[in-house]
């Protein structure tokens, strides 16, 4: 089936569906957006992606220009003319048109788009054997700077890191703050787990509240494990007995190697895998169905 966009109130070929070039999301990265899986037919956690979606705006100072239940709606019917059941999901709400300037008055309407597609963002051996990563020297942005809870269209520091790890030859790259702490690496949330204490950056560190990371926090306690969101450095995530990256995309990746470092036994730990393995369950189960 032709891929279709949901555009601005219309559902058009993807061919069709033209962003205008003083669009303030593409001049100044004037915009949020949120990345959202769908599996087997099942739009996971989806009122929890669009509260989030509601929260940056808010933020921003962007009107949304439908309702919450019409964008429910928006996403379903979007897979549905695309014939997806299994997709990953790119919802954009940019500040909208305006002039060369900053001004954001001169915005009189935003732009909403949705976007459904496939992502394959690591290969499946990679979930056994985990990934090598690196300690970044680009510092994410922290809550003195912007509030780095609101996902915005401005990636270029995560950019930055992205490219450190990748010509150091490894999949990611852990970001710190500027106090020296763990914050997340380049697209995900980072946990690490020791002595039966799982750790994962608290947002006010400067971490993203993650829709995988809150999952992966219930499922965790679910276990019996003692979950704690607090600060970590990077000696923490070196003597940790496992190590895992969660996200949208990622879902729940192993992080076997950090800064030349073999993190517990160099493979997919036992708990990392129980916790994937729930996680696969609940993906299917949770969600919004089309």
């Amino acid at each position: 089936m032709p891929q279709v966009v949901y555009f601005n109130g219309e559902y058009v070929p993807v061919e069709k569906a033209f962003i205008n070039v003083y669009d303030h999301g593409i001049l100044y990265g004037d915009g949020i957006f949120e990345g959202i899986r769908c599996y087997d037919g099942n739009i996971f956690r989806l009122k929890q992606h669009l509260r989030r979606l509601w929260d940056s705006a808010q933020y921003m100072g962007i009107p949304i220009p439908i309702s919450m239940e019409e964008m429910e709606v928006a996403h379903a019917e979007t897979l549905r003319r695309c014939g997806l059941r299994d997709s990953y999901i790119r919802t954009v709400l940019s500040r909208g048109v305006g002039d060369l300037g900053i001004d954001p008055r001169k915005c009189s309407k935003p732009t909403l788009y949705i976007i459904a597609g496939k992502i394959a963002m690591f290969p499946e051996s990679d979930y056994e054997n985990g990934i090598a990563a690196i300690t970044a020297s680009s510092r994410r942005v922290g809550n003195d700077t912007f509030n780095p809870r609101v996902k915005t269209l401005n990636y270029v520091n995560n950019i930055m890191a992205k490219m450190e790890a990748t010509n150091a030859g490894v999949r990611d790259a852990l970001m710190l703050n500027s106090m020296g702490y763990i914050v997340e690496c380049t697209a995900a949330n980072f946990f690490a787990l020791r002595e039966g204490v799982l750790t994962t950056p608290a947002c006010h560190v400067g971490a993203l509240r993650g829709i995988t990371r809150d999952a992966v926090i219930e499922i965790a306690r679910g276990m019996g494990l003692t979950v704690k969101e607090d600060f970590l450095t990077q000696y923490d995530a070196y003597v940790a007995e496992e190590t895992f990256i969660t996200g949208t995309g990622a879902e729940i990746m192993p992080i076997t190697k950090i800064d030349n470092r073999v993190i517990g036994k160099g493979s997919c730990g036992a708990t990392t895998r129980a916790i994937r393995e729930k996680f696969k369950a609940l993906v299917k189960v949770d969600g919004y169905k089309i």
